[in-house]
């Protein structure tokens, strides 16, 4: 088990006028390679549970355990070293952005890190490639000059030049227009299954959790609602509803589609698997007449 959250809860302000509930005993196990679709409405607790991850916010209540060792216990963990291997990508990355360069911003956290600045070079031309950014191109461009695109892929590669075991990415994709969240996905798609990060993907975008995760987990009012794989939980349209989500798009048609009799599954996340399903209803429902 590389990551489990054993009974965390949080309060905002305790024994304030404002005191606030954010997380009631949330269980949840990340398994390595794992890439953890955690979806939910706003307010509902997913951005309070990652900042735990890495020592961001801590516990009213409960633990964590990464690699076995249990974070918020007695002996303190050192959270330098736990932040190098759990990377958090923020919602609007670009807006920490602060060096002269696209390469100073990405060296830093090597150099707090203490990497031989020989191999610096070689970590920052890495990390800028898995986000498909040249290198040559970009290593000397002032980040503020880019694309908003642009500047959250930087923004990224300065994440993953620290090479962590687990990324954690809080809305990547808000604020993009549809080439540049394209772009972005393809390339999250990309890096977990060529450097196989385990990652963990905050959304409220079903589309796009649909496409990427092989795990989802729902939360609904501090806790863990529903949990399984995309196919199963998209199943439970209604229960979704009833918590401010609903389903993709193609998946709504797939199950409209069948509610009206015609035999296709429901189950079906990607325009390519609907196209072929109904394909094969189409040439069934032809062959039947003939």
């Amino acid at each position: 088990m590389l990551l489990q959250v054993k009974n965390l809860t949080h309060v905002y302000m305790p024994g304030s006028p404002y005191e606030h509930p954010a997380l009631n005993k949330v269980n949840l196990e990340v398994h390595k390679g794992d890439f953890l679709g955690l979806i939910g409405r706003t307010g509902s607790g997913k951005t309070t549970l990652v900042q735990h991850l890495n020592g961001l916010l801590k516990p009213s209540e409960g633990t964590i355990l990464f690699q076995g060792r249990d974070l918020y216990g007695e002996q303190k963990p050192n959270w330098g070293e736990i932040r190098q291997k759990i990377g958090l990508v923020f919602q609007y990355p670009e807006e920490q952005l602060f060096g002269e360069t696209v390469f100073e911003d990405v060296a830093f956290g090597p150099r707090k890190l203490g990497i031989p600045e020989e191999t610096i070079e070689e970590r920052v031309k890495k990390a800028l490639e898995m986000v498909t950014l040249d290198y040559a191109h970009f290593k000397e461009r002032s980040p503020f000059n880019l694309s908003r695109g642009e500047m959250r892929r930087v923004a990224m590669a300065g994440v993953l030049s620290m090479e962590p075991e687990v990324l954690v990415m809080d809305e990547p994709s808000s604020g993009l227009d549809p080439r540049g969240r394209k772009m972005l996905l393809d390339q999250v798609k990309q890096f977990h299954r060529q450097a196989g990060i385990t990652i963990i993907f905050v959304s409220h975008n079903m589309e796009e959790v649909a496409l990427l995760a092989n795990r989802l987990a729902v939360m609904e009012g501090g806790q863990i609602a529903l949990e399984g794989s995309p196919e199963e939980i998209f199943m439970e349209a209604e229960k979704l509803t009833s918590m401010g989500l609903g389903v993709p798009q193609v998946t709504r048609l797939m199950m409209e589609l069948n509610h009206k009799g015609k035999q296709v599954k429901s189950n079906i996340l990607s325009v390519e698997e609907a196209r072929q399903e109904i394909l094969n209803m189409l040439e069934k429902e032809q062959g039947g007449r003939s």
